[in-house]
């Protein structure tokens, strides 16, 4: 692109009108439209190739066995190497540095090489492997530029990831995307990056059964070509004896390790921390070949790394913006260079919150679901806490707060209703009498002992006691006994006995029986007494009988004294003779009310 614009500048000469600038400042932002995503006519044109394998084969015919017979001593049997991942939340967490650089450093042939590297923290939750545009995109054959798929990935910083079909567009290798398996390589041994569920990076040759594992599985996986960094130690001549084809061992796949172009490579220093690296270049002229590569992120401190897709389809996009220069040529004129079209992405985000939305009760800042709300509380926000025990077990947590049970208030529900109230919010009171109790959820009476009644405004009946009176007298010969305790010594109002016809048995055991029988004390008092008054009466009867008895009867005439001569009045006599007939007396003896009786 530079050399384009030489050319251009050239063209339009030193003096060139204003009107040109003007028109050569409408070139350039029409340039940049592809990095905006509307890729049209600006789409590239396929043109910088930098293929490890000729069409339409990819990877080597070697399994596993192979890649590992062919280690050194040094490594042993094993064929990948794993390492604990960064978890620090430090932020920024993905740290992006450009550089120009000069390889050789010295001579006259130095030259003059740019690009980028990214330094990722806690790359389990930052890093993802992300397919052509949207989730299903290497099954459809997709092909997207790394801006489209990384403004719907969210991406901080993004690159080209794995190899793909020229002409189907078809992912290459192994891919897991966010613990989703996409596909497999059948066993063809290329160099793999991975990430573990527990946060293991794994580099190196995977069999089919280690990518397709169950313990610990892979939550991100993508294949590359060619292990560049071993241990720290640059391991290309061992990958050229493991990743190339028997049939083509100083064919295309050498000239791939060693020509210049575009590189794009991953990687981690000794901290667990990703690498992501890449540089501008053109094949055959510009940029790094492998053993530059490799030699170059040993210097940035890398212990492992692989190599990804190059050439044409090396790309970089920061915050959603192209960031690199590509080497392809722009179909609509090929004096501009365009992005490529590729397939997988390997993305650097924000971590990433489960469920991304948090339940869609919070907002995901950085990992972390920010709760809506003062009651919603979890990772998830999915957990409804509104205080001591979820109000205190006697109402429902909402997103409002406590809604409290009938029969009780406060933020927590943990206070009931005060005496005399009742229902929801203690709002409704009480109706008991004599002393019950109302139930502070439903307003029923409990009655104390001795009443009964929906409002305890009932006294017990007779021969029942207790609260709501539900106990029965257990008095000897069915007597009544105390409404409130049951105890058969008991007096009772005299109203009361009255009611008592029925415990005949009751007064006939007072007579016959001692001890306490339903009230027998106080009749004996009244008894007693009685007793004592009606002895001298009775003796002094007799004796005036019988003093009576032994004297003869006397006959004669008495004189009978009318009120008015015991008062004073005048004093007349009747004849006796007259009071023989009741007429004759009333008119003779007016004057006088004396009378003889003979006797």
């Amino acid at each position: 692109m530079a050399a384009s614009m030489e050319r251009l500048a050239s063209a339009l000469g030193k003096r060139a009108s204003p009107e040109a600038w003007a028109g050569l400042s409408l070139v350039l932002i029409g340039c940049f439209l592809p990095a905006q995503g509307h890729a049209g006519d600006w789409g590239s044109l396929n043109d910088d190739v930098l293929l490890p394998y000729p069409p339409p084969h990819h990877g080597p015919q070697h399994r596993l066995r192979y890649a590992r017979d062919c280690h050194a001593l040094l490594q042993g049997n094993a064929t990948h190497e794993s390492w604990p991942a960064d978890n620090s939340r430090l932020f920024p967490l993905p740290t992006t540095h450009g550089f120009v650089s000069y390889l050789p450093p010295e001579g006259q042939n130095k030259r003059p090489v740019y690009g980028h590297y990214t330094v990722v923290r806690d790359p389990l939750r930052t890093f993802s492997v992300l397919e052509p545009g949207r989730q299903g995109g290497c099954r459809s054959l997709a092909r997207v530029t790394v801006e489209a798929t990384a403004r719907r990935g969210r991406c901080l910083v993004a690159q080209n990831g794995g190899y793909f079909d020229m002409q189907t567009g078809a992912c290459l290798g192994n891919v897991v995307s966010d613990g989703r398996l996409v596909q497999t390589s059948g066993g063809v041994q290329n160099a793999q990056f991975g990430i573990r569920k527990d946060g293991t990076l794994v580099f190196g040759y995977l069999s089919e059964e280690e990518v397709l594992a169950k313990e610990n599985p892979f939550v991100q996986l993508v294949s590359g070509v060619v292990w560049l960094l071993r241990n720290g130690e640059v391991y290309v001549n061992q990958s050229l004896t493991v990743e190339c084809n028997e049939t083509q061992e100083s064919g295309s796949f050498d000239l791939f390790i060693n020509t210049l172009s575009a590189r794009t490579a991953v990687g981690h220093d000794a901290q667990g921390r990703l690498i992501l690296m890449h540089v501008d270049g053109q094949t055959g002229s510009r940029g790094l070949n492998l053993w530059e590569m490799a030699a170059f992120l040993k210097t940035l401190g890398a212990v492992n790394a692989i190599n990804l897709d190059g050439g044409g389809s090396a790309t970089l996009v920061l915050n959603g913006t192209l960031a690199n220069y590509p080497s392809d040529h722009c179909v609509s004129d090929p004096m501009w260079r365009c992005p490529r079209q590729v397939s997988t992405v390997v993305c650097v985000h924000e971590p990433a919150c489960q469920p991304p939305d948090c339940g869609g009760h919070g907002q995901c800042v950085l990992g972390e679901c920010r709760c809506h709300g003062a009651f919603r509380k979890g990772p998830a926000c999915s957990v409804l806490d509104c205080g001591p025990a979820n109000c205190s077990l006697h109402g429902l947590c909402t997103e409002a707060g406590c809604l409290c049970d009938a029969g009780w208030l406060g933020s927590n529900c943990s206070e009931a209703c005060v005496s005399g109230f009742y229902g929801d919010g203690c709002a409704r009171k009480c109706l008991c009498r004599n002393g019950g109790e109302c139930d502070p959820v439903h307003g029923s009476c409990s009655c104390p002992a001795g009443y009964q009644g929906a409002l305890c405004e009932e006294a017990c009946l007779t021969g029942r006691y207790g609260a709501n009176c539900q106990q029965t007298c257990q008095c000897p010969n069915q007597c009544p006994c105390d409404p409130k305790t049951g105890s058969c010594n008991v007096s009772y109002h005299w109203a009361t006995l009255g009611t008592l016809a029925r415990a005949e048995k009751c007064w006939l055991a007072a007579e016959h029986k001692e001890g306490p029988v339903c009230t027998r004390s106080p009749w004996i008092y009244v008894a007693s007494i009685l007793a004592l008054l009606l002895v001298p009466s009775l003796v002094g009867n007799a004796w005036l009988l019988f003093r009576h008895s032994g004297q003869p009867r006397a006959q004669g005439n008495y004189a009978y004294l009318p009120l008015e001569d015991v008062n004073g009045g005048t004093n007349h006599d009747c004849p006796p003779g007259l009071w023989e007939t009741e007429d004759a007396a009333e008119g003779a003896c007016r004057p006088s009310r004396t009378e003889t009786v003979e006797l």
